[in-house]
C-alpha cells in the first residue's frame, strides 16, 4: 500500500504540485480568517471551505474552475444558514440533511460543476453539525467561508495557477446516459438518501452527539462511484483508512494535546497527505482525513481515545448504510456499468484509428490527439469500474482473471493506438494502401463488439508494409482476443 502512494507515477509532478498548492491555499485562508478576528470555530470552517474549493473543483478549463469556485458560497451559505436555523429542531434538521444528501448526489448529472456544488452544500451542512452552529454564530461562519474561498482562489488563480498556459484538461467522461430511474445519478440519489437515512437513525442510537459522522461516511462512499461493486469496495476502503488513521492518531494527534504549533505543522502534513494520495489510494486519503479530524478535535479540546473509537463505529455504520442501499435499493450492477464504459472506450478506439488514418492519408483537418486524451480518460473510468472485480476480497477467481484479461487487452488497444498516432504525427510517414482496408476491419470489429455480436476478424498473417499498418494489425488482434473474453456470461456483481 505504501508503494501504491509513493512509487505511483506522477507525470509532471502534478500530484506534488496539487498537494503543495493545497497546503499554501488552505494556510492562507486560515491566516486571513485569524487576522480578521475569527474564532477557532471560524478558522476551522474557513479551512474546510478552502480545502473543498481546492479539492472538489475539477472543471476542464481555468475559467470554468474560477466560475465554479465563485458559485460555491452561493450554494453553500444558504445551506449553512438552514442548518444553523434548524439546529434546535432535530426532526426538521434530519429531514433537511437527507434532502441535501439526495440533491447533492443528483447534481452529479450536471458534470464536474454539479458534483463540486453538491459536495460543498453537503459539507456546509456537515460543518454546522461538527461545530454545533446556531443562528447567532452564522455571521461569523459565513464571513469565514467567504474569506477562505477568496483566499484559496487568490492562490489557485493568481499566485500559483500552474494550469494557465497548458492545454485544457480533457473533460471527465459523463456517466452513462438515461432517463428517469434509468439514469445512474438518479438511482444513486435515491440510494444515497436511503443509505444516509439508515446511517442517521443508527448513528443517533450509537451517539446522540456524533451521529453526523455516520451520514458523512455514507455520503463519501457514494462520491465518485457508479455501481454497487464500486460502492462496496469504497466502503471497505473507507473503514480501513479510518482504522489506520485512528492508529496513527494515537501516535500523532493524542500526544500533542492540541498544542497550537505542533498541531499546525501536523495539519499541514495531513492536508498534503490528503491531496497527494487522493488520486491513487482512497484508503490512504481516508487515513489522512481521519488524522486531520483528530487534530481538529484536539484543537477543540475534546480528543480522547473513546472519541476515536466512536468515530470508527460511526464510520462502520455509514459504510453498512451505503452497502445496504446499493444492494437493495435500485441496484446498479458492476457488469452493466462496466459494459457501458467498455463500449464507449471501444467506440473511441475506432475514432482514434479513423483520425490517425485520415492524417496519414494527408487530411489537413484530422487530429487524433484529442481522441487519444479522451481514450485515456475512458480507460481510467473502465479501471475504476472493474476495480471491484479484481479486488483481493473478490471470492470469484474466474471472474477476477477474466476482468484482468479484459483490462490487459484494453491496455493493448491503447498502446497500439498511441503507436499509430505517433506514426501519424511524423511528417515523413507515408500512407500504406492497405491501411484503409485494415481500418475498415477495425470499424467492423468495434461495431460487432458494441452491438452485442462479439465476433471479429483476425489481422492477416503477412508482414505489414509500414509501421502504421503494424499498429493497426496489433489493434485487430487485441480486439479479436477481447471478443473472446466478452462472449462469456456477465462478470459483474
Amino acid at each position: 500500500m505504501l508503494k501504491k502512494v509513493f512509487v505511483a507515477p506522477d507525470p509532471g509532478r502534478a500530484r506534488l504540485r496539487w498537494a503543495s498548492r493545497a497546503v499554501l491555499g488552505i494556510g492562507v485562508a486560515v491566516v486571513v480568517c485569524l487576522l480578521a478576528g475569527q474564532s477557532l470555530a471560524g478558522a476551522i470552517t474557513g479551512g474546510l471551505a478552502a480545502l473543498l474549493a481546492l479539492f472538489t473543483v475539477t472543471d476542464a478549463t481555468v475559467r470554468g474552475q474560477a466560475l465554479t469556485t465563485a458559485l460555491l458560497p452561493v450554494v453553500g451559505l444558504p445551506v449553512l444558514a438552514g442548518a444553523a436555523a434548524l439546529h434546535p429542531y432535530p426532526l426538521a434538521r434530519d429531514l433537511a440533511f437527507l434532502a441535501v444528501v439526495g440533491a447533492g448526489v443528483y447534481a452529479r448529472r450536471w458534470g464536474p460543476r454539479g458534483h463540486s456544488l453538491g459536495v460543498f452544500a453537503f459539507m456546509m451542512f456537515f460543518a454546522a453539525q461538527f461545530l454545533h452552529a446556531t443562528p447567532g454564530r452564522l455571521p461569523e461562519l459565513s464571513a469565514a467561508v467567504l474569506l477562505s474561498v477568496l483566499g484559496a482562489a487568490v492562490v489557485r488563480f493568481g499566485l500559483w495557477c500552474y494550469e494557465r498556459g497548458l492545454p485544457p484538461a480533457p473533460a471527465a467522461p459523463a456517466p452513462p446516459a438515461g432517463t428517469g430511474l434509468a439514469r445512474v445519478t438518479t438511482r444513486q440519489a435515491v440510494q444515497a438518501t436511503a443509505g444516509a437515512g439508515f446511517a442517521l437513525l443508527v448513528g443517533e442510537l450509537v451517539s446522540g452527539q456524533r451521529w453526523y459522522w455516520a451520514v458523512g461516511a455514507t455520503w463519501w462512499v457514494f462520491v465518485a462511484t457508479a455501481s454497487r461493486g464500486e460502492t462496496l469496495v469504497r466502503g471497505f476502503r473507507r473503514v480501513l483508512g479510518t482504522l489506520l488513521g485512528i492508529c496513527l492518531g494515537f501516535l500523532l494527534a493524542v500526544p500533542v494535546h492540541g498544542a497550537p504549533v505542533p498541531t499546525a505543522v501536523l495539519l499541514a502534513v495531513a492536508v498534503f497527505g490528503i491531496f497527494y494520495s487522493a488520486p491513487v489510494s482512497y484508503t490512504w486519503m481516508m487515513l489522512w482525513v481521519t488524522v486531520l479530524a483528530e487534530l481538529l478535535y484536539g484543537l477543540l479540546g475534546v480528543l480522547t481515545p473513546g472519541l476515536l473509537a466512536l468515530r470508527l463505529g460511526e464510520t462502520a455504520v455509514g459504510a453498512v448504510g451505503a452497502a445496504l442501499a446499493v444492494l437493495f435499493v435500485l441496484p446498479v450492477t458492476t457488469h452493466a456499468t462496466t459494459d457501458a464504459w467498455i463500449q464507449r472506450a471501444l467506440r473511441c478506439v475506432h475514432a482514434c484509428t479513423a483520425e490517425a488514418a485520415a492524417r496519414l492519408a494527408g487530411s489537413p483537418t484530422a487530429d487524433p490527439a484529442p481522441r487519444v486524451a479522451e481514450l485515456e480518460q475512458l480507460l481510467g473510468r473502465v479501471r475504476l469500474s472493474v476495480a471491484p472485480l479484481v479486488h483481493p476480497l473478490n471470492p470469484l477467481p474466474a471472474r477476477k482473471r477474466r476482468a484482468r484479461q479484459v483490462l490487459a487487452l484494453l491496455d493493448d488497444c491503447a498502446r497500439e493506438i498511441r503507436g499509430l498516432v505517433a506514426v501519424a504525427a511524423d511528417p515523413e510517414a507515408s500512407h500504406d494502401a492497405r491501411l484503409a482496408t485494415a481500418c475498415g476491419r477495425v470499424e467492423a470489429a468495434v461495431e460487432a463488439l458494441t452491438g452485442g455480436d462479439a465476433t471479429t476478424t483476425v489481422a492477416p498473417a503477412e508482414p505489414p508494409a509500414s509501421p502504421a499498418l503494424a499498429h493497426v494489425h496489433g489493434l485487430e488482434r487485441a480486439l479479436a482476443a477481447l471478443a473472446e473474453q466478452l462472449r462469456a456470461p456477465a462478470y459483474g456483481v
